[in-house]
């Protein structure tokens, strides 16, 4: 991160607040939150590409790239 990067307050209790529910919910272990961090974020880019794909093509007006993962 660049050094001049300032974390806004109000959004930083809400970050703690989601890695410490993360933690939580895989039982403590780090290694299990990050592997679960990382499915669920593969998840999330193969629905974004489907997504993409969905959207007609009229409709965009050419807007948006094709995701290619």
């Amino acid at each position: 991160m660049p050094s001049s990067f300032q974390p806004i307050p109000e959004t930083d209790d809400a970050l703690e607040s989601a890695v410490n529910q993360a933690i939580s919910a895989c039982g403590g272990d780090l290694r299990a939150t990050i592997r679960a961090l990382i499915v669920a974020n593969e998840y999330l880019e193969t629905e974004v590409g489907e997504l993409m794909k969905a959207v007609s093509h009229a409709y965009a007006r050419g807007r948006f790239n094709s995701y290619s993962g």
